[in-house]
């Protein structure tokens, strides 16, 4: 019991003395450990210390990152911390700048003024943190800022910045509207662009359908040769009547495949003459349709006693190719070649080659014009007609006008600077530039009066042959009646009347009525021929008034007149 006592005593004693240790030492445990992660956190903070300039200003991010900010606090320059947000607004708006003036060099606009303001701008702020001044005291200094530096830094960068501002506020608005006008003229340009094809493929496929045979013309044709062979004791050949040759009478030409369109020639004239027995029409067109046009006036004699003539180009001996230049091109390899190996080609690139790619072009009938004297070589004058003409009053008038020795009586075309020479003839080429005046006004061709005596006099069809010859390459000009005519012709013309002939009503819309009923003639000249679903409503009556109706072939062939 008593050795039980004693142990017990001397355990309690012994205990609580190691208790007081173990606490004690648990305590400078503690305290050690503090005191090492201070350590720690001053080394780190002071590895990670920034300098006082702007380059190693960017604060960490992470879990130190408010540590940092509280030491940067409790310890920096104050006036450090501004020089950062004044530094920072000065690079920004250096980058502000630099975007502005590459947008601009992007968009091409013609502002150099305002580029080489926006990079002198920027090159100011560079410039401006560059000044040794602020540099030694502001960005390289280890100790505390001179405010008065600061003061002076901030007011530049200030002044630069509103500057900035200022310019980019006008830029924007610049901008904007160049922009718009850029995107104005991208559009109108495209627009254009589209607006030039639409018109040449337009242009084409209207001369597609003006140079095409329309399908009642063609039943025409057939009709009335069908009605030759039916019945050809009604259609033996006639003798050449006196009258063809009388140079008393009134003498007319007139060179066309196309029947409906003759008989309107005809019989506007005849329904306008006074003395309708005293005109005689010489009717020329080629092999294919002689028959079928012999037919039509047989059946239909022409009124009041007028005078009809129909022959076939081959009738006509002195028209080959030994003669006429025209037709050894019209006949040769080349011209043949190009014609119809490019004439697609030529016609959708260029709407100049339109008119060269006429098939008209490329037949004789259409340069008989320049051959009246040799296939008439008894009249003295006799006027020519195109197809696409009619005649609203007596024409006799023309026989009686004085040309003063020249040639050919025609209306000019020219007004301002149109229809003048330079628009037919090509004018770098040095014959034509060393002969002719490329302001002289042009004529035209469709009703013109010639004197034929005054043409052999003039000996105007060799001038046509030598002109003809020197345009084998087509360099003078494009295959055509006009350009060789005003050559021909040229100073050889007697100005008429424009009350005369009027022109445009196969492509003018525009034309005044009262124009129209003062002209002894009127001329479809154009794409738009009155004959064609494609003529203007506006002028076609006064054709299709002249129209044989009651010819049973034409209202057989339903011509929708």
């Amino acid at each position: 019991m008593a050795v039980a006592v004693r142990g017990t005593r001397g355990g309690g004693s012994g205990g609580v003395g190691a208790g007081f240790r173990s606490l004690f030492s648990y305590r400078i445990f503690v305290s050690a450990m503090f005191s090492l992660l201070f350590i720690a956190t001053v080394t780190v903070l002071l590895t990670t210390h920034p300098s006082t300039t702007h380059h190693h200003s960017r604060l960490p991010s992470g879990g130190n990152a408010y540590m940092h900010r509280t030491f940067l606090a409790l310890n920096s320059d104050p006036l450090k911390t501004r020089l950062d947000l004044i530094y920072k607004q000065a690079n920004d708006h250096i980058t502000l700048v630099k975007a502005y003036a590459a947008y601009a060099r992007k968009l091409k606009l013609e502002i150099s003024r305002q580029l080489k303001m926006f990079d002198d701008l920027a090159k100011n702020f560079s410039d401006l943190t560059s000044k040794p001044s602020y540099k030694s005291s502001l960005f390289e200094t280890d100790g505390n800022l001179d405010e008065d530096v600061l003061r002076q830094f901030e007011k530049e960068v200030k002044d630069r910045v509103k500057l900035a501002r200022l310019l980019m506020a006008e830029s924007k608005e610049n901008y904007d509207n160049q922009l718009k006008i850029q995107k104005l003229k991208d559009t109108i340009f495209a627009v254009s662009e589209l607006l030039g094809k639409a018109k040449k493929n337009g242009a084409f496929a209207s001369s597609i359908a003006a140079k095409s045979i329309p399908k009642s013309l063609h039943c025409l044709a057939m009709r009335l040769v069908e009605e030759r062979i039916s019945h050809p004791e009604k259609y033996k050949e006639e003798l050449p009547k006196a009258e063809f040759e009388d140079p008393s009478l009134y003498h007319y030409a007139i060179f066309s495949d196309n029947m409906i369109a003759v008989s309107v020639v005809v019989r506007s004239v005849v329904k306008n003459a006074e003395e309708p027995w005293k005109h005689v029409f010489h009717v020329v067109t080629d092999r294919m349709n002689v028959a079928a046009m012999k037919v039509w006036f047989r059946m239909r004699p022409v009124e009041g006693g007028a005078h009809v003539e129909v022959k076939a180009v081959e009738d006509y001996n002195i028209l080959n190719s030994s003669y006429a230049p025209v037709l050894r091109q019209i006949e040769s390899a080349k011209m043949q070649r190009f014609y119809f190996m490019n004439k697609m080609e030529n016609a959708t690139k260029d709407g100049s080659n339109m008119k060269f790619t006429n098939p008209e072009s490329m037949s004789m009938l259409n340069h008989l014009r320049f051959y009246l004297p040799e296939m008439y070589p008894k009249l003295h004058k006799i006027l020519f007609l195109d197809d696409d003409v009619v005649v609203q009053k007596d024409l006799t008038g023309l026989w009686k006008i004085d040309l003063a020795g020249k040639v050919n009586g025609a209306i000019e075309t020219c007004f301002g600077s149109f229809h003048r020479l330079s628009q037919y003839l090509n004018f770098s080429h040095p014959l034509i530039k060393e002969r002719f005046n490329p302001k002289a006004c042009a004529w035209a061709y469709g009703m013109n009066i010639f004197d034929l005596d005054a043409w052999k006099r003039e000996k105007c069809t060799e001038t046509y042959h030598n002109w003809q010859n020197l345009n084998v390459d087509q360099t003078l000009w494009k295959l055509d009646t006009l350009p060789p005519g005003l050559i021909t012709f040229y100073s050889l013309t007697k100005s008429l009347d424009k009350s005369w002939h009027v022109l445009g009503l196969g492509y003018n819309p525009s034309i005044s009525m009262d124009e129209i009923n003062n002209a002894a003639v009127i001329h479809y000249n154009g794409n738009m021929k009155p004959w064609l679903d494609i003529a203007m409503n506006q002028y076609k009556n006064l054709w299709t008034k002249y129209v044989d109706n009651e010819m049973e072939f034409v209202q057989m062939c339903n011509f929708g007149v």
